[in-house]
């Protein structure tokens, strides 16, 4: 194999305690132990349009760190990159190409599986957020209770501002099996769950065998709560609307960590407010950032967070290690996490 120019973009830190430089640095001595590379260049990449990736990408034998999108994937550019042989993504999703042409131009791609743990906590967070409501729990006893004392001597310390929900003993149903659905899984079982799961293929090894596979219909009407972890395609574009919440039990709860687009949110905001779906707890919406105030983002029922399960430090980092190993392991002739 001729010696590599390899491409990287990398997008924004977006959190506090992490600077690009850091990233930056771990690109640098992670691509500088892969003897198969010659030069790279590290670029700042947040909200490329895809001619833009493409002008940067030049004569580069491989490109790491592209949002990998169906606009980006076009014939017409791959045709003007004869040298690119392999492309990846830093995140776990993607959005649908086409497969059996990039294959014609023998080129891989693939994704990066380094946030399991990450998402997978953070919509256990959301869970719990709905179970307890601790901040304004704890904004009561830190200033609420004062305030009321002060007027009357005899203000509860005790007070509650919503239902305390535990969650031993109930179903929690995972659409999606996939990394992070299979670590939001173990979480709600370390919590005393069921689990029960759909995805579009059966889980198969004795890993799977505290979660009972379902269907799509089963997992609707049995779990108390239903968490989103599966890929967003055109096929299950609003696969949560009126017909399948009408499936759900009543006073379900809704975690999603995936896609905006796997939902159809006017009519979750009616099942909020109609009190058949009794909290949602979001990260993703279909439109990000939204161009106008949805009614989701004033639902009292509704906790609406903007994309950031994915932010911790260690994620990022981790993030970078995998891209790398990817592309090694290609370079060796045994490549992981291809997706076409």
């Amino acid at each position: 194999m001729n010696k590599q120019k390899v491409v990287v973009f990398q997008g924004s830190p977006a959190s506090s305690d992490l600077a690009f430089k850091e990233l930056a640095d771990r690109w640098n001595d992670g691509l500088s132990k892969i003897p198969e590379i010659e030069s790279w260049e590290i670029f700042q990449a947040s909200h490329l349009a895809p001619a833009q990736y493409w002008e940067k990408i030049g004569d580069s034998d491989a490109a790491l760190g592209a949002w990998i999108t169906g606009e980006l994937m076009k014939e017409s550019y791959i045709q003007q990159h004869p040298r690119l042989r392999y492309l990846s993504t830093l995140s776990h999703g993607f959005g649908e190409f086409d497969i059996p042409m990039t294959r014609r131009y023998n080129l891989t791609v693939t994704n990066t599986f380094y946030g399991g743990q990450t998402i997978a906590q953070y919509a256990i967070a959301l869970l719990l957020d709905i179970c307890h409501n601790i901040s304004a729990h704890a904004s009561y006893t830190r200033d609420g209770y004062w305030k009321e004392k002060a007027v009357n001597p005899h203000a509860p310390f005790l007070k509650t501002f919503s239902p305390q929900i535990e969650l031993y003993g109930k179903t929690f149903g995972v659409i999606g099996l996939g990394h992070i659905g299979f670590c939001a899984a173990k979480m709600a079982a370390g919590l005393g769950m069921k689990v029960i799961s759909y995805s579009r293929h059966a889980k198969v090894g004795p890993e799977y065998d505290f979660i009972r596979q379902v269907s799509l219909d089963e997992l609707l009407a049995e779990s108390d709560v239903i968490s989103l972890h599966c890929p967003y395609s055109s096929e299950n574009d609003r696969m949560i609307n009126r017909e399948s919440i009408a499936k759900m039990k009543d006073g379900v709860i809704l975690i999603n960590t995936a896609r905006g687009g796997l939902i159809d949110e006017d009519d979750l905001y009616q099942a909020l407010m109609d009190r058949k779906i009794y909290m949602a707890g979001l990260d993703v919406l279909r439109e990000e950032p939204p161009k106008e105030k949805i009614p989701l983002l004033d639902c009292p029922y509704a906790i609406v967070t903007a994309h950031i399960a994915w932010l911790p430090k260690e994620s990022r980092l981790r993030a970078v290690d995998l891209a790398i190993e990817n592309f090694a392991a290609w370079l060796h002739g045994h490549p992981q996490s291809v997706i076409n």
